[in-house]
Formats: C-alpha cells, sequence, structure tokens
C-alpha cells in the first residue's frame, strides 16, 4: 500500500488579468520518470504551485525559474529551451 504524503495548504495558479502567466517562460522543466524517485521536493520548493502531486506540471503558469530543477536531489529535472 503507497502512503499518500501529508499536504499542507497550497495556494494554485489561476487565469488573472493578465491572463496565464506561463507565455513568457525561456526554459521549462522536463521530469525525466526514470531517474525521479517521487520524493516531491520539486513541487515543494516551486514558488508558483504549479507541479502537481503525482508530479504533473501546469505549464500555462510555469515560469521557467529552474529552481525545480536545482533542488530536485536526484537531478531528474532539466531545463529546456522553449520553443516558439
Amino acid at each position: 500500500m503507497t502512503k499518500k504524503r501529508e499536504r499542507l495548504a497550497v495556494s494554485r495558479p489561476k487565469k488573472g488579468a493578465s491572463g496565464k502567466t506561463g507565455g513568457w517562460r525561456t526554459f521549462r522543466p522536463v521530469i525525466d520518470p526514470e531517474q525521479c524517485n517521487k520524493c516531491g521536493l520539486c513541487s515543494l520548493y516551486c514558488p508558483e504551485g504549479v507541479i502537481s502531486e503525482d508530479l504533473e506540471i501546469d505549464l500555462d503558469f510555469c515560469k521557467g525559474c529552474g529552481i525545480c530543477a536545482e533542488e530536485c536531489p536526484k537531478k531528474a529535472i532539466r531545463m529546456e529551451r522553449e520553443e516558439r
């Protein structure tokens, strides 16, 4: 049986007056599922709260800051240049 992590209340991004905020991103995070140990630190450190418990990244609101990649102990997240 998989134990579910206890989560603190975290706000989630919403469309605001300026619309979705991920449009000006230069780099986007990509998670390598083979390397990821699902520790959840990327989600914990994400300042925008765009990484779900299932480790899916909401690119509509991700600003590409790279904090998730920097904090990943397994280096399972790489930042790829956004193609326009």
